[in-house]
């Protein structure tokens, strides 16, 4: 699946009124953790299906990195169903990555 760059004006649509689990990846481009990351989140979209990957870049989107209270980055979130149900805070390895989406899959 291809990963999808969300704002402050599509969360909504993209997030909260999906269907079914949608893994938000908080991050920044100077962030040196998050960068390690995108091409581990990159390899995960092409391998899980029934999730939606979403990407928020928290200095273009202040809004909903506020209304969910992002300390630190990089963050994820797992929805399902608009609702969240999972953060992690910090960088993950693949396994881990996988190992957390499988507990939220359909």
């Amino acid at each position: 699946m291809e990963i999808v760059h969300v704002t402050d004006d599509t969360f909504e649509a993209e997030v909260l009124k999906a269907d079914g689990a949608v893994l938000v990846d908080f991050w920044a481009g100077w962030c040196g953790p998050c960068k390690m990351l995108a091409p581990i989140l990159e390899e995960v979209a092409g391998e899980v299906e029934n999730v939606k990957i979403c990407k928020v870049d928290v200095d273009a989107n202040p809004s909903v990195s506020i209304q969910y209270n992002i300390m630190s980055i990089p963050t994820i979130l797992m929805f399902v169903n608009g609702v969240e149900e999972e953060r992690s805070i910090g960088l993950l390895s693949k396994p881990e990555l996988l190992e957390l989406i499988q507990k939220h899959q359909a």
